[in-house]
């Protein structure tokens, strides 16, 4: 065998050990695509304290979730957890995955609030909608016999809210300044429960003003306080003592105040009863 031929041969076994390599390496990240299915699949979802949430366990994480009241469809990108339902042959029950740092309401959850005053049947007035993102885990939580009113002032987040209103019609949205409900008087039932998320520094009052003509005596409130957009040159503390009085005045008796960190930097979640 001349050098030529030496050469030929042996560059054809480091062609056939290094396909021999792609090929096992193929192999073993097959076999580790499979193990991650198998594992995404190893899911059981249980009951939360709260009526209408479930806590969804897995090998890699538990996270918070709500049993989708429009199976197939996503809110905001959220992840959707598809598990089969006990004593039944190919029946699902579809969950949406929520992120406690896109919902206040998730991250109150998630810390360890003592009631939210939602459950399924709940009749809920959210004023500060937005988007949609919590209206629609609110949504998921009273169900088909349970209705959220979504009042939201800004044009923009108001058309997403619509759309997403349009597969849920436990949800009526309502393009309107929360600062005057006569506006909206109409549209709205008397509710159980008041959530507010304005970001205003009137946020007392208004909630007060809706309370007085929508919010059943011994109702009860659930409001975001955002401290920055409240009073910036005072601490966070000063403002949620004041926040709170101010509920006081509103005929409101406060019974909880929990602050959102990590989620949410110098943000407080309180609630409170109405007339009690």
């Amino acid at each position: 065998m001349d050098l030529v031929e030496e050469e030929a041969s042996l560059a054809a076994v480091v062609v056939e050990e290094a396909a021999e390599t792609v090929e096992v390496v193929e192999v073993a990240e097959a076999e580790e695509a499979v193990a991650v299915v198998v594992v995404a699949a190893e899911v059981t979802v249980e009951s939360h304290k709260f009526k209408g949430i479930y806590i969804a366990h897995s090998t890699k994480e538990d996270v918070l979730c709500t049993l989708n009241f429009a199976p197939g469809k996503t809110v905001y990108g959220e992840k959707k957890i598809s598990v089969d339902v006990p004593g039944t042959i190919g029946e699902k029950k579809e969950y949406r995955q929520w992120n406690p740092f896109r919902s206040k309401l998730g991250a109150a959850v998630i810390g360890g609030i003592r009631n939210i005053f939602m459950e399924p049947g709940s009749k809920v007035l959210y004023l500060g909608a937005a988007s949609g993102t919590t209206v629609s885990h609110v949504s998921d939580i009273v169900g088909p016999n349970g209705l959220v009113y979504a009042v939201e002032f800004a044009h923009r987040p108001g058309r997403d809210l619509i759309n997403v209103a349009k597969t849920r019609p436990n949800i009526v949205p309502i393009i309107e300044d929360a600062r005057h409900p006569l506006k909206y008087r109409m549209l709205v039932g008397m509710v159980d429960t008041i959530f507010a998320d304005v970001a205003q520094p009137d946020q007392a009052r208004i909630v007060g003003i809706n309370a007085k003509y929508f919010l059943k005596t011994g109702g009860h409130c659930v409001i975001s306080i955002k401290a920055s957009c409240i009073d910036s040159t005072a601490s966070a503390e000063a403002v949620f003592a004041a926040e709170v009085q101010k509920l006081r005045e509103e005929k409101f008796k406060p019974l909880e105040q929990l602050t959102l960190e990590p989620y949410e930097r110098d943000h407080a979640v309180v609630t409170g009863e109405y007339r009690p």
